[in-house]
């Protein structure tokens, strides 16, 4: 016991007569036993200015998880001083070089929304947006090194409070197309299309509206061919695609997009091919020449078209026409051989479920008459997604690097 008596003053006479040395400070109160304090854990007191004094000093001498410590104490102590907001600043930009990445935003998004009339509201901005990119290229999290989540909520979410904060901004329109980036890389399609259309209807003139009503078409193209052949996702990326040329003609990307467009046209018909193939097969020949002639009607000129012109010819000949009539052309004969029996029952009261407007033919009588799933789509290797800023102005593709005032910072 003695020894550790020993010890305990031994170390604290060190302690008083090389503080500069001292790893730790130990604070001694009269009635009470000797405590220890980590470093940075050292009490905080004093009026704003003086936390302000204390933080800036702990900066200089490198000892940043201290100085960021007094100037949020700083900040939620005295929210309306005159340095409160230097003070949020300062603890973003240091918690930035910390390599904290989404809580240094998180500060820079609060210097924005509590005190808008800093002269900093546009280096927040600018950080904002470059940690938002970053993180963005990073897509996964990292537990001491090991991947364990996605990081890309957290960069949509700082896109998001930069389109809140500064609306009319010079990052605005990226920052709006980068949310779609995120959500996109997170398998979110249908908020990643939510986003991109956002630019299209909100920066009609910026150039990244040109990559974004691309990508909206090339996301439904991708759509269309995952797994089994979606026609509603294939008709959706034509419709975008047909946007994109009337809205964006002379834009370099419009030769991709008419061959995307002559792509889905000829996976539509080589569907209708298809179903009229099997229904060839099963013999209802009716039904087979229903898709023969939607597939002459979709692309009249196109290798299918002449392929279902043959066939058709051929059951003619093998069936005659009665046989390939469909219901309501064989109800039109019957008018005209029969008009004056045509026109009594128009005027009876009650026309019989045979003399109402004919429908198309049932082909749900037997079972095997029943058209197959749409096989799986068989698209060429599928055309390359609008590049990243790739029309838009070559400098606002480029992340802003840090800067001490708006003057000097980077172009975005």
């Amino acid at each position: 016991m003695r020894y550790r008596v020993r010890f305990l003053l031994l170390f604290a006479a060190a302690c008083v007569a090389f503080p500069e040395r001292s790893p730790a400070p130990v604070v001694f109160r009269p009635g009470e036993k000797v405590k220890y304090k980590a470093p940075g854990e050292e009490e905080i007191s004093g009026n704003a200015n003086e936390l302000f004094s204390q933080a800036e000093a702990a900066a200089q001498n490198g000892d940043r998880k201290r100085a960021i410590k007094i100037y949020k104490h700083l900040v939620k102590r005295y929210p309306r001083s005159n340095v409160a907001p230097e003070a949020t600043f300062r603890a973003a930009k240091l918690t930035e070089e910390q390599g904290s990445l989404v809580r240094a935003a998180a500060i820079y998004r609060g210097l924005m929304e509590t005190f808008p009339q800093t002269p900093h509201f546009q280096e927040a901005i600018e950080a904002q947006f470059r940690i938002g990119e970053i993180l963005l290229d990073q897509k996964k999290k990292k537990l001491l090194g090991v991947p364990v989540g996605s990081t890309m909520d957290d960069a949509a979410e700082i896109f998001a409070a930069i389109v809140r904060s500064a609306p009319y901004g010079r990052y605005t329109a990226r920052a709006q197309y980068d949310i779609g980036r995120a959500r996109e890389n997170q398998g979110s399609n249908d908020l990643a299309i939510d986003a991109y259309q956002s630019v299209v209807e909100k920066f009609p003139n910026d150039p990244l509206a040109v990559d974004a009503q691309y990508q909206i078409g090339y996301m439904w193209l991708a759509a269309a061919r995952a797994g089994t052949y979606d026609p509603d996702a294939a008709d959706r990326a034509r419709t975008a695609f047909q946007d994109f040329l009337f809205r964006y003609p002379k834009s370099e990307k419009a030769a991709q997009a008419r061959e995307n467009l002559a792509l889905l046209e000829h996976r539509l018909v080589k569907g209708s091919l298809e179903i009229a193939k099997y229904y060839d097969k099963a013999k209802n020949y009716r039904a087979a020449v229903l898709y023969y002639n939607e597939v002459i009607r979709q692309q009249p000129g196109s290798p299918e078209s002449v392929v279902a012109k043959t066939r058709i010819e051929q059951l003619r000949s093998k069936v005659g026409d009665a046989a390939l009539q469909s219901a309501a052309e064989i109800a039109e004969r019957k008018a005209k051989n029969n008009p004056q029996k045509t026109v009594a029952k128009s005027s009876s009261a009650a026309p019989s479920n045979a003399e109402r407007a004919p429908n198309p033919p049932d082909m749900r009588g037997n079972p095997n008459d029943l058209a197959p799933l749409p096989p799986p789509a068989d698209f060429d290797t599928l055309p390359p997604p609008a590049a990243t800023g790739g029309s838009a102005d070559p400098d606002a593709s480029i992340t802003p690097a840090p800067s001490p005032t708006p003057e000097t910072a980077a172009t975005p």
